[in-house]
C-alpha cells in the first residue's frame, strides 16, 4: 500500500505547492515511485511548477467523473521516470470532487505507487478537507508569522478530528512541521517567530526549515522543482527534508536558535 502524504497549512501563499513538487521529486529521485496530485480545483498551479502545463489533456476531475482513465490523466515527469503528476481542473469548482471519487483514485494509485503526495488548496473548504481526509502523514507548512501559525493550528485540529483515521479510531496522522521562508536575521530583529516559537505553539516535530530564497521563485518560473537546484539553500533544505522523512539522520541547517520578540508574546523562555 502507498503512503499518502498531505501538504497542508490552512493559509495561502506559504509554499504548499512548491513543497509538494519538491517532496514528490525528492522521493522519486530516491527511487520510490511517486504520484503528486493537485487538489486545488479551479486554481491549479502544480503543473506550472512541474513544467508540464502544456501536456495536460485530462485532469483529476475527469478521472473522478469517469471521463478518462487514471492512465490517461497521469503525466510522467520529464526529469524523473519515477514521478507522475495528476493535475487539477481549471474549469470546474471544488464541489466537483467527492469523497468516494477521491478514495477510488487513491486506491487505484496505491496499487502501483509507493508514495502519493496531495497538494492541498488553501483554506478549510471541501478541497482541503478531501486532501487531508485519507492522509497517513501530514507536512504542515507554515511561515514564521502569527497568522500563518494560527491557521496551521486550525488544520491540526481538523486532522485530529475529521480525518478517516480519526473517524475509524486508527493511529493518528503523523504530523511534521516544515517552516518556510525563514530568515535568521529577521528573527534576530524580532520581525519573525523563531523555530522554537513555532514549535512551542504547534507542538510538532521539525522536519526542516526552508530559508527565504529568490531561487524558489526562479525555479517556479522555470517550471523546475526547487529540489533540483542543488546549489541553492532552498534546494538543499528540501533534500534534507526528504532524507529525514525517509529515516536518515541529517542535522538541521539554516537555523539560528534565538528567540524573537513574538516568542515572548507566546510565553517563550
Amino acid at each position: 500500500m502507498a503512503r499518502i502524504i498531505v501538504v497542508t497549512s490552512g493559509k495561502g501563499g506559504v509554499g504548499k505547492t512548491t513543497t509538494s513538487a519538491a517532496i514528490a521529486m525528492g522521493l522519486a529521485k530516491k527511487g520510490h515511485k511517486t504520484a503528486v496530485i493537485d487538489f486545488d480545483v479551479g486554481l491549479r498551479n502544480l503543473d506550472l511548477i512541474m513544467g508540464c502545463e502544456r501536456r495536460v489533456v485530462y485532469d483529476f476531475i475527469n478521472v473522478v467523473n469517469g471521463e478518462a482513465t487514471l492512465h490517461q490523466a497521469l503525466i510522467k515527469d520529464k526529469n524523473c521516470s519515477q514521478l507522475y503528476i495528476l493535475p487539477a481542473s481549471q474549469t470546474r469548482d471544488k464541489d466537483a470532487l467527492s469523497k468516494e471519487g477521491v478514495e477510488k483514485v487513491l486506491e487505484e494509485l496505491s496499487k502501483t505507487f509507493k508514495y502519493i503526495v496531495c497538494d492541498s488548496p488553501a483554506g478549510i473548504e471541501k478541497g482541503a478537507h478531501l486532501a487531508m481526509y485519507f492522509a497517513d502523514d501530514a507536512f504542515v507548512v507554515t511561515n514564521p508569522e502569527v497568522s500563518s501559525v494560527r491557521d496551521s493550528d486550525r488544520m491540526l485540529g481538523l486532522m485530529s478530528s475529521k480525518s478517516r483515521r480519526a473517524e475509524q479510531n486508527q493511529e493518528p496522522i503523523k504530523e511534521y512541521l516544515l517552516l518556510s521562508r525563514y530568515s535568521p536575521d529577521r528573527v534576530k530583529l524580532g520581525e519573525m517567530l523563531s523555530v522554537e516559537d513555532v514549535q512551542e505553539i504547534l507542538s510538532l516535530p521539525l522536519l526542516g526549515v526552508i530559508p527565504e530564497s529568490k531561487s524558489v521563485l526562479n525555479a517556479s518560473n522555470a517550471g523546475i522543482p526547487i529540489i533540483l537546484d542543488e546549489k541553492s539553500d532552498a534546494g538543499q533544505a528540501y533534500a534534507d527534508i526528504v532524507a529525514r522523512y525517509l529515516g536518515e539522520d541529517k542535522p538541521h541547517r539554516f537555523i539560528e536558535d534565538k528567540k524573537g520578540f513574538f516568542g515572548k508574546l507566546f510565553g517563550g523562555k
